[in-house]
């Protein structure tokens, strides 16, 4: 194999390792699989919502849905939970479905944008900058614990897929966020550097590694983004099942969502001079200090995730669950109500912000 095939070789199976994708030829569209209790963008008459911003410390506007249960009472102090989004989604996709589900349990809630992504601010637009990622979930505390009818001492969070290691990154040094739960969670800075059940060897990652450095002079020097495309708007016939699974979701009625001014191409995409900076990112290091506060981890019984929320929950300290949704896969748990497990999540943010 000579020096490109291996670059090629490596690009292609981090695409498939951080998003579980792998590269595909456009082809046949295949149907949007809209059963199982596919409800992506569930309204409820039981629940207000608006619109809001908010400043994060860096000057950068967080856009946000914040959800009110109808009857809320304003002059009480009320538990709010924040919703983040999967990784390359935005608050359309999944956090506000679960941000509506948990308001109508009586939270008061707010699925959240981060940086780079949706409508929120950041540019280039799509940027991989973990850290700042982590600091909107604490811009959200600072937003949620200022508003008079929340009680800035129960405010937890719910991070799903890549959001799950952002939330967990900004709970070890804000203790603001008294209960984390995590779904279908993906330690980002994990498949990035090793791939799914580390399939990724060392002499790949410096590959990619060099191939992003000297892309950087492109791009310096006046040259077109390179992006990695990670999910085509079309499937070939071959594409391999966890392609198809994301593909279900994002390429489809099911649970597309193209932020304004966004070529659909693009939604979902990363530049390569992007990616390689989670490489660098390492949520789960001292995940233990976050005990006392609970953590809770869910997972699909058949999600090709697994190894991250296992991994998370045998280093973090007690009090700690891990709970297996029995038939679910990783994306089953974005948006299919008749797996997503509302009462448990329910069940543990009512028992630990009392």
């Amino acid at each position: 194999m000579n020096k490109k095939d291996f670059i090629t070789r490596g690009l292609r199976i981090l695409t498939a390792t951080v998003l579980g994708l792998v590269s595909s030829t456009t082809g046949v569209v295949f149907a949007a699989a809209m059963s199982n209790g596919a409800d992506n963008f569930y309204k409820s008459r039981e629940v207000t919502v608006q619109k809001v911003t908010f400043k994060n410390q860096y000057d950068m506007k967080v856009a946000g849905n914040l959800f009110i249960p109808k009857g809320l009472k304003r002059n009480a102090k009320n538990p709010a939970i924040i919703v983040g989004h999967p990784m390359g989604a935005v608050k359309e996709q999944s956090a506000n479905l679960y941000a509506t589900k948990m308001a109508e349990r009586g939270f008061v809630t707010l699925s959240l944008d981060l940086s780079f992504w949706g409508e929120s601010e950041g540019k280039p637009r799509n940027a991989v900058l973990p850290d700042i990622y982590a600091e909107d979930f604490s811009a959200a505390v600072d937003f949620l614990g200022t508003r008079p009818f929340v009680d800035r001492n129960r405010i937890g969070v719910i991070g799903i897929c890549g959001s799950g290691s952002f939330a967990i990154a900004a709970a070890k040094i804000d203790p603001r966020l008294k209960a984390i739960a995590t779904v279908s969670m993906y330690d980002m800075g994990a498949a990035s550097r090793n791939g799914l059940r580390h399939s990724q060897t060392l002499e790949q990652r410096k590959q990619i590694i060099s191939e992003a450095a000297e892309q950087r002079y492109v791009e310096f020097s006046g040259g077109e983004t390179k992006w990695r495309n990670y999910l085509p708007l079309k499937l070939s016939e071959n594409a391999d099942p966890i392609t198809r699974e994301f593909h279900d979701f994002y390429r489809t009625p099911r649970g597309q969502f193209v932020p304004k001014g966004m070529p659909p191409e693009l939604s979902q995409n990363r530049a390569v001079t992007a990616e390689i900076k989670f490489l660098n990112f390492y949520p789960f290091n001292d995940i233990e200090t976050i005990s006392p506060r609970p953590m809770l981890f869910i997972m699909g019984e058949n999600a090709h995730s697994r190894e991250f929320s296992e991994e998370a929950y045998r280093l973090a300290a007690e009090p700690k669950e891990l709970y297996i949704v029995p038939g679910a896969g990783h994306v089953d748990l974005y948006d299919r109500v008749n797996y997503i497990p509302f009462d448990k999540l329910t069940a543990f943010f009512t028992k630990y912000l009392k």
